[in-house]
């Protein structure tokens, strides 16, 4: 994966995502998906993922298989 494969991403902030701080946005382009802080915004740091990893791991979240 290269830093430009989220360049078309559209960026939303999670649903998850609560008012003590603790907020993450999602980018989904049509090759990655990526994570990133909401309070940094451009400037955070990303997470990027191919599009097979992040459906893997939102399956693992939607039927409870992640420790935690």
């Amino acid at each position: 994966m290269t830093p430009d494969s989220l360049a078309d991403a559209v960026w939303r902030k999670s649903t998850r995502s609560n008012g003590t701080g603790a907020c993450v946005d999602v980018g989904i382009a049509p090759s990655a998906a990526g994570v990133r802080d909401t309070k940094l915004g451009n400037e955070s740091p990303t997470l990027a993922f191919t599009r097979s990893q992040w459906g893997s791991f939102l399956d693992a979240l939607k039927n409870d298989r992640l420790d935690g």
